[in-house]
């Protein structure tokens, strides 16, 4: 039985508390992990935790005993720099020991900067290059389709890694081709590298837009997580077109100095605001 089917047995409240407690633990595992390799991108680990907790411990259909199952449901980290935040969820979901986890970006580790999956189970495809990860999903979810498979697709995506066209043309193609068992999700922080994302090339109406390329879409508060599990677990069959998830995020959730702050895209907090940060984020 895979971790994802043990947290389904109890009722809901216990599904909810389980996905923000595993949240936080992201958080605080994600966070440690920068600090000891002095990189990463911390910001959007914070903002991302409960979108990935949500899918991996209350939606998503895997068993990591058997990471290339066809039946398995597909994750795709489009905005593919949060590793801290993903190589937590994938040690705690049980692809690989958590003690690997400290060798976070050290020399021959298998946690690069940017998810491998030549190295690692658990990964459908490399990303990095923004702009990649989505256009694959898609074709993985037209595969699915074209198959008849039940399996379904989840990308996550960064709001600044809208502005890349290739987004667009994959939206078009999959609106087009009514892939009702796709589902993207945008960690709508309102950040990028160096400034906000209207500042930098302007995004809204965003909800408008993805109707536009013909999916359906929920606006949600990316923090919570019972709203978050109600959206993402709804089936796909009451649908005839793909859903887009606007979850709207801090970036740098739950650490003071951090949150809301674009400078922490990505950077290294020093020893003091280290144990700040983890005295905020404390269980």
């Amino acid at each position: 039985m895979s971790l994802t089917a043990a947290v389904r047995a109890p009722d809901r409240d216990a599904r909810i508390a389980h996905i923000a407690e595993r949240a936080n633990w992201i958080r605080r595992r994600s966070l440690r992990m920068v600090f000891d390799a002095q990189a990463g991108h911390p910001g959007g680990d914070l903002s991302a935790a409960d979108i990935l907790a949500t899918l991996y411990f209350g939606v998503m259909r895997y068993d990591a005993a058997r990471p290339n199952d066809p039946a398995r449901d597909r994750f795709i980290l489009s905005k593919g720099h949060i590793t801290g935040a993903f190589y937590s969820v994938l040690a705690t979901a049980g692809y690989f020991p958590e003690s690997e986890l400290d060798t976070y970006l050290q020399p021959l580790s298998r946690l690069n900067g940017h998810p491998n999956r030549m190295y690692l189970p658990g990964i459908e495809t490399n990303t990095g290059p923004l702009g990649h990860g989505f256009p694959v999903g898609v074709g993985i979810a037209i595969a699915g389709q074209i198959d008849r498979a039940d399996f379904r697709t989840y990308v996550l995506t960064g709001d600044g890694e809208l502005q890349e066209g290739s987004m667009w043309e994959a939206a078009m193609t999959a609106g087009h081709r009514k892939l009702n068992r796709l589902t993207v999700i945008v960690d709508r922080n309102r950040l990028q590298q160096g400034m906000g994302t209207e500042e930098t090339v302007a995004l809204e109406p965003l909800a408008d837009r993805w109707r536009a390329f013909g999916f359906a879409v929920e606006e949600v508060d990316g923090h919570d997580v019972a709203r978050l599990l109600s959206v993402l677990e709804a089936p796909p069959e009451n649908r005839d077109k793909p859903l887009c998830v606007i979850a709207h995020t801090h970036k740098g959730q739950g650490v003071s100095f951090m949150q809301d702050k674009a400078s922490w895209h990505h950077g290294v907090p020093t020893a003091a605001q280290f144990a700040t940060a983890m005295k905020e984020l404390e269980l």
